[in-house]
């Protein structure tokens, strides 16, 4: 690599990403800067530093990626318990998702609530889940695929899923339920009430 090259790498990184906090603080929106020319952009997609900035100390050791064809498909809203609860760092490569993070935390302010973003493609904007939530998302355009990080091994034993239409909740999914497409596990996900105290 010439050294104009790299040179130029390291100042296109150096602006590294924002992290900003949502209306619930614990669930942050992280959105990595792009630095376009006429090759098209460069982007850092996670950087420790940055996020340890911000409070974000999670130690990742998986990564994961979905695709999901048709429009109007809903994953989750899953999560796993302890001692196997999984943080999360999510991103879309194609397409458009609405991601919702919901508040499991028995003892926290914001149980029950939730944080609804929409995530695409096209902006690389990032979503990061702490332990203590249920996590879901609705796909907005056909053919997405997302993908994402996480601090804890898949666990088919800890793995648990909430209702993604519970009243109790509210979320405004853009898909109707007899439109949305879902898994069998999570057409028979419980409710919020029905889960007891998980965190």
């Amino acid at each position: 690599m010439s050294a104009g090259l790299a040179n130029g790498i390291r100042e296109e990184g150096r602006a590294g990403m924002d992290v900003i906090e949502t209306e619930i603080p614990d669930v942050k929106r992280i959105k990595p800067k792009r630095f376009g020319d006429s090759r098209g952009w460069f982007s850092e997609t996670f950087r420790v530093d940055v996020m340890a900035q911000a409070g974000i100390t999670t130690p990742f050791v998986q990564d994961n990626q979905s695709f999901s064809a048709p429009q109007g498909t809903i994953r989750g809203l899953h999560f796993q318990i302890a001692p196997q609860a999984q943080a999360k760092l999510i991103r879309v490569l194609q397409g458009a998702i609405l991601d919702v993070a919901v508040d499991i935390r028995s003892a926290s302010p914001t149980f029950g609530r939730y944080v609804a973003v929409t995530l695409d493609a096209e902006n690389g904007e990032q979503l990061y889940i702490p332990h203590g939530f249920a996590h879901g998302f609705c796909t907005l355009t056909p053919d997405v695929m997302v993908a994402y990080k996480v601090d804890a091994y898949y666990s088919p034993e800890h793995d648990r899923a909430l209702a993604w239409n519970d009243p109790e909740i509210g979320i405004p999914w853009p898909v109707s339920g007899e439109a949305a497409i879902l898994s069998d596990k999570d057409r028979r996900a419980p409710r919020l009430a029905a889960l007891g105290p998980v965190f």
